[in-house]
């Protein structure tokens, strides 16, 4: 059953990336996908506020208006202006763009989301925007029905998410390979490792594939997640934003720094005595393909 609902997962992120790349018009697919992927992290993290949120307001004893309660349970607080209803409300707003930079600004703000500080993509209010475009996509993220439990809410939006980038990575070509490396390469590296616990260090860590599949790994043979620390480098900022997006989307607590002189220059973890290194063959010098 297990196989068959992440087969369906998959099935539905393809139907879902082939209608948002029908809306990409003249925009290139290393432009579009900071668009896509800015607006699946916000629903992301609005559907896990509003789980969150349900759940508190069930508790005489919690306040469910109070951040304090979500950073215990490693969940981000989200503003009333930035969560999803809010910007569903707006999609057919010739300010939706504004909308969307005001609510990325505001998660940014509070204090308990230090760790998506920098992270955001804010630039939707651009005039080279298509606002009709903007709002479409904001309706077809919306369709996406993701209530039925919190841990189906993120895994079926993570399955997206990875999605996506992918497809992303295979429309631009050999550039893709700059923060995208195919699944089954990864996979391959993780299960020739066995990275059952302990601390996984990735150099030139792209979109952090190879932490997900480290993760993927021990869930499969039936360990603990927790047992695992993710540290990594990057050297592209834009990717080194993608990375820290993609983890949060999969709930995997990473340190993960950028650093435009690069791990083959600079190491911005001196101190880490890895268990494992992993680490992506160049597929920036060929053309991918899924």
């Amino acid at each position: 059953m297990a196989q068959n609902s992440r087969s369906a997962d998959l099935d539905f992120a393809a139907d879902l990336f082939k209608a948002a790349d029908k809306m990409r018009g003249g925009l290139e697919p290393s432009e579009y996908k900071h668009v896509a992927l800015g607006l699946i992290f916000l629903k992301y993290i609005s559907e896990a506020f509003q789980a969150m949120h349900d759940q508190l307001a069930q508790d005489e004893f919690a306040d469910p208006e109070d951040p304090e309660e979500y950073l215990a349970e490693n969940v981000f607080w989200v503003p009333e202006t930035a969560r999803w209803s809010h910007i569903q409300q707006n999609a057919r707003s010739e300010n939706i763009g504004k909308i969307i930079d005001d609510a990325m600004e505001a998660i940014e703000a509070e204090p308990t989301n230090e760790t998506l500080k920098g992270v955001l993509p804010k630039n939707y209010a651009r005039p080279t925007l298509d606002k009709t475009m903007l709002g479409e996509l904001v309706d077809l993220f919306s369709n996406v029905k993701m209530h039925d439990s919190a841990d189906r809410a993120r895994d079926l939006l993570g399955r997206v998410y990875e999605y996506f980038i992918s497809g992303f990575a295979s429309a631009e070509g050999k550039r893709g390979g700059e923060f995208f490396t195919p699944r089954s390469v990864v996979r391959t590296l993780v299960e020739m490792l066995e990275p059952y616990q302990g601390r996984v260090y990735d150099p030139c860590c792209g979109s952090g594939g190879m932490f997900i599949q480290s993760e993927k790994f021990i869930e499969d043979h039936g360990g603990n997640p927790l047992n695992l620390s993710v540290y990594g480098q990057e050297i592209n900022h834009t990717t080194w934003r993608l990375a820290k997006m993609n983890l949060a989307v999969h709930g995997i607590d990473a340190d993960i720094a950028w650093d435009s002189a690069g791990s083959f220059h600079k190491d911005a973890h001196p101190r880490l005595k890895a268990d494992y290194i992993l680490s992506n063959p160049p597929f920036n010098n060929l053309r991918l393909g899924r």
